[in-house]
């Protein structure tokens, strides 16, 4: 039986580490962002290495979900995906996401805008995904499915206990590699690893939590208190193993 497991976050979570833990596993094949390339031709954003993206995805939607549902190769059981929420357009019929194990990977949305500004010129509240979270998390609750909810800084605190949690969720063995991997990249990678993973190809496992100052401008503290009642209510739905 083949669980294909959906991870949607907001950029600059930990979602490549979490992408590393389960591409360690044995049983294991990860696909990274598979809607970037499509996200980037209807939106026109300017990202780096952005030719080189659209040429590497299939830039048509309906082709790409397509491709998450493959058959994996042999001796592989487990077909994890991780997702950017703000890849999602905004009128699309989301319908496709319910054959999937979904779940949320949120961060304190101060914390993401914070980490966005530095690497891009402005932020507005659907850059960092979480209001596209919000929309996702109605549709699943409207069809009643088991969505749970990690948030980072938790995790951080305590990343085995909640992976252990998330594999006996998902109905398959927790397995320690998913605790540490070897550094560098990856061919899963996508091709925009060299302007984004620089961090993740150094690492080893997750990072311990640490508390961050956080100075925002006005306008970007706006966007992160825009933010806040979506993270707020997936935050009281976190889980807590």
């Amino acid at each position: 039986m083949t669980v294909r497991i959906a991870m949607w976050s907001g950029p600059r979570n930990i979602s490549t580490a979490m992408m590393r833990a389960f591409e360690n596993r044995e049983d294991t094949v990860v696909v990274d962002e598979p809607l970037y390339a499509a996200y980037l031709l209807r939106t026109g954003v300017e990202h780096p290495g952005r030719e080189e993206v659209i040429a590497s995805q299939p830039t048509d939607l309906d082709v790409a979900i397509a491709g998450l549902s493959a058959p994996l190769p042999g001796g592989r059981s487990v077909h994890y995906a991780k997702h950017m929420a703000h890849h999602v357009p905004r009128n699309m019929d989301l319908a496709w996401t319910l054959g999937f194990r979904n779940v949320q990977l949120i961060r304190d949305p101060a914390q993401v805008v914070a980490s966005y500004v530095r690497a891009r010129e402005s932020c507005e509240p659907e850059d960092i995904g979480l209001p596209q979270q919000g929309r996702l998390m109605r549709l699943w609750d409207e069809h009643g499915l088991d969505v749970p909810v990690i948030d980072a800084g938790e995790f951080l605190r305590a990343p085995a206990p909640h992976l252990r949690w998330l594999c006996g969720w998902a109905g398959i063995p927790f397995s320690e590699r998913m605790l540490s991997w070897p550094a560098g990249p990856r061919e899963s990678d996508g091709v925009w690893a060299p302007h984004w993973y620089a961090a993740v190809e150094r690492s080893t496992g997750f990072e311990p939590w640490r508390p961050r100052e956080i100075s925002l401008s006005e306008h970007d503290a706006a966007v992160a208190e825009a933010c806040r009642p979506i993270y707020d209510a997936l935050y009281a739905r976190r889980v807590r193993p």
